[in-house]
């Protein structure tokens, strides 16, 4: 499996505060944009894979919505964590 406890505690402590931190914005984010360039990477293999299509598309306004809860709260805890992932906004 692409995504296992392992690799999501890697990304979790690289971006959040610690292993086990799962609930900050920065977090959920990466782990967002580890599983968007997964499912774009699927879907440029299997482009009628419509279901996938649908998935990515909600786990893209999913991490909009979090950035812009961020952007709303933190402008410094944004601008970091989108130069970090280098995200275009």
């Amino acid at each position: 499996m692409y995504l296992d406890a392992a690799k999501k505690q890697e990304i979790f402590g690289k971006y959040g505060k610690s292993n086990t931190d799962t609930g900050s914005a920065e977090a959920q984010i990466a782990l967002f944009s580890y599983r968007i360039a997964h499912l774009t990477e699927h879907l440029k293999l299997n482009r009628k894979d419509y279901s996938t299509e649908r998935a990515l598309t909600m786990l893209v306004g999913k991490r909009r919505a979090l950035l812009t809860y961020l952007k709303d709260r933190d402008i410094t805890r944004y601008r970091a964590i989108v130069k970090e992932l280098g995200l275009r906004k």
